[in-house]
């Protein structure tokens, strides 16, 4: 990710734990193992890695005597990293449905390496939110046994402050008048998701739509064979510009695209794969939105079997777009900011008024 970040035009520092394929490795898909998914947690994201990051961030927090730590939920080293050195941190929820960060997940490798920096380690999970926690997601997704603390503030996803209003058309070429399905498994799973390209694309490419199709930048489109007309395979569109043409999401469930899709209201078929993934697809069903399929045992005739239904049935876009509405409301990106001033001015919690 360093390459990426360093695109924008930030200073960009490695500090261990990579977690990605090498580009040109694919995997077999596997089954849903929620308990495996667990140990990876605790073993490591919140074991090894986190060793591993928190020695590299507390050298540049000495170097670089930064006034806020910002970090990814899942990334617990910046939590101790801060704790030990003093300075006040930040959280980003990445993981929308929550259910993944808990006590008997998470607690016990983060309090033996907090006691390893001479820091209490009975005061391991409220570390985690101490001073603030920014939410791109709207509250009523969040799962109602993980509520999140008073620290924690809600903001617009980043699908709707990324829209580019452009001039074009997804899928140039083919009839206007036939809904969009946008299909995509992800920035990680595309690589680990064995035959199921071919099988989305067959499924849903046999109904009256417009598909469009991501890979990600390590499949070549060429990989997937040739195409039907409606269908279009990229490595990579703009996710805002493909989510506001689309009519309907098919994916892997990861809570980027979940909660991009519902802040343009739209219905969603989920077929999980991993990691969040599960959680978003319980969360989804629970509120109507979203159809989910097993990956390992649809077919090309169920899937596009479900997806027929998801176009066709009005429930899961009316209550996908009760959720976007929802989501126009809340504060926008500049919001955040602001909160992470404060905090880095005042070093205080901030608490929901």
């Amino acid at each position: 990710m360093v390459a990426t970040v360093a695109a924008q035009g930030w200073a960009a520092v490695a500090t261990g734990g990579a977690t990605l394929l090498a580009p040109t490795e694919r995997r077999a898909l596997a089954p849903v193992d929620r308990l495996a998914e667990e140990r990876v947690i605790r073993e490591f994201f919140a074991g090894s890695i986190t060793r591993e990051r928190t020695r590299r961030l507390l050298d540049l927090v000495r170097q670089w005597q930064p006034d806020l730590l910002v970090r990814d939920e899942m990334d617990f080293a910046g939590a101790v990293a801060a704790e030990a050195h003093g300075i006040p941190h930040a959280g980003v929820v990445v993981i929308a449905a929550g259910g993944l960060v808990r006590p008997d997940v998470v607690g016990e490798p983060l309090a033996e390496l907090r006691a390893e920096y001479g820091l209490d380690p009975s005061d391991t999970l409220s570390m985690l939110h101490r001073y603030l926690t920014i939410v791109p997601a709207p509250p009523s997704y969040r799962d109602p046994l993980d509520l999140l603390p008073v620290t924690a503030h809600h903001v617009r996803p980043a699908a709707l402050e990324l829209l580019r209003k452009q001039d074009r058309r997804i899928g140039s070429g083919v009839p206007p008048v036939r809904p969009t399905v946008y299909f995509t498994p992800g920035t990680i799973f595309h690589q680990e998701s064995g035959d199921l390209f071919s099988r989305v694309i067959a499924g849903v490419s046999g109904l009256p739509v417009n598909v469009v199709v991501t890979v990600g930048r390590e499949i070549d489109p060429a990989e997937l064979g040739d195409q039907p007309p409606n269908v279009r395979v990229e490595r990579f569109i703009p996710i805002a510009d493909v989510l506001a043409r689309s009519d309907l999401v098919v994916s892997h469930g990861g809570s980027g695209t979940v909660i991009g899709a519902l802040a343009f209201g739209l219905p969603q078929v989920l077929i999980p794969m991993g990691a969040d993934q599960p959680l978003n697809a319980d969360r989804c069903q629970a509120l109507g939105v979203a159809m989910v399929l097993d990956a390992m045992n649809s077919t090309a005739d169920t899937i596009g079997a479900a997806t027929a239904v998801a176009l066709r049935d009005p429930s899961y876009r009316a209550k996908a777009s009760l959720i976007r509405d929802e989501i126009t409301t809340l504060p926008d990106a500049r919001s955040a900011g602001s909160l992470l001033e404060r905090v880095a001015r005042t070093r205080t919690p901030m608490s929901r008024t």
